[in-house]
């Protein structure tokens, strides 16, 4: 059998903190004493200015223009979801492609697009960039630019009391109905290795329920119609801390064969816009407004020092 390569999620218990976010406005600091937030978001924004450098590698087109699109499915909660008036985008990622348009000295416009339909839209030029969590595939690497940005995790949630006695740790999974997003790492990569090794135990494959979203993923769960769901750590920590009656985030988490867990923004493949775009990600990077905005989520410990343009 090939060995399970498991970690301890690194600050779990800070991410049990997560919670929402919102945009500018009184509208925002209502939902920020609502949601639980750490800080406010408009204070580390006002601190943000443009950087020069990051400005002259802007094409013309979009300096004149003034405003970029970043599209993301808003239905992953803490990292990119609709605050309560069901219109406004929130979430870690939102406010991480906020930033970075103050850094470019650009608005930037989030489009609620569909999972499955991001790349796609992304390729097509229909928008110009996502900032998803998105893992940088070898096959994500042949359509798009992808620029790192920050470190996820991959974990499993079950119902509470953890009844079936499931860890992502042993083959207490094999055979198992667990859920796992649509066009995710988990999906494509990390449930057939988890597969691979329970097959070689001589026990069942895990039985992989796809689904659109975590919403209806735990929707499921709550059904049982499925056993558990695996998908990213930070939207898991966010549901088990909302309901912590109901869910309940098992550690430690997975880790990948490469050993890290690094996501990236996603561009056009050789966009006009990816140079400005890495160097606006470095500037905030450098600057205390990215490590404010991931200790805010209480994401601090996904934090990386160096953003690479891939691709």
């Amino acid at each position: 059998m090939n060995k399970w390569k498991m970690s301890a999620a690194a600050g779990l218990g800070s991410l049990l903190m997560v919670a929402t976010s919102a945009c500018g406005g009184s509208e925002a600091a209502k939902s920020d004493e609502a949601s639980g937030a750490k800080g406010s978001f408009e204070e580390i924004a006002a601190a943000v200015e443009p950087d020069a450098d990051a400005v002259e590698l802007l094409p013309a087109d979009i300096k004149e223009a003034g405003v970029i699109t970043m599209a993301a499915d808003l239905h992953y909660p803490p990292t990119s979801f609709l605050a309560q008036d069901n219109k406004t985008p929130i979430g870690y990622n939102v406010d991480i492609a906020t930033l970075l348009g103050k850094k470019l000295g650009l608005d930037v416009e989030v489009k609620n697009v569909t999972w499955d339909n991001v790349i796609p839209g992304i390729a097509s030029g229909r928008y110009d960039f996502t900032a998803t969590n998105m893992t940088p595939t070898p096959e994500r690497l042949e359509v798009l630019d992808m620029i790192t940005y920050w470190a996820a995790g991959s974990s499993l949630i079950v119902q509470k009391g953890n009844p079936l006695e499931l860890s992502l740790a042993d083959e207490s999974i094999c055979g198992k109905k667990i859920a796992v997003m649509t066009g995710s790492s988990q999906q494509q990569d990390y449930l057939p290795l988890i597969s691979e090794d329970c097959e070689a135990a001589g026990q069942e494959p895990v039985e992989g329920v796809v689904l659109g979203n975590v919403e209806g993923a735990l929707t499921q769960m709550v059904a049982k119609r499925v056993d558990g769901v695996f998908s990213d750590t930070s939207q898991l920590a966010w549901a088990a801390k909302q309901q912590p009656q109901a869910f309940e985030l098992l550690s430690p988490q997975y880790q990948k064969e490469e050993g890290d867990d690094i996501v990236a923004l996603g561009l056009q493949k050789d966009s006009p816009l990816t140079p400005a775009l890495h160097a606006a990600m470095q500037s905030l990077m450098d600057s205390p407004a990215y490590q404010a905005t991931l200790d805010r989520w209480g994401l601090g410990a996904g934090a990386i020092t160096k953003s690479e343009s891939l691709g």
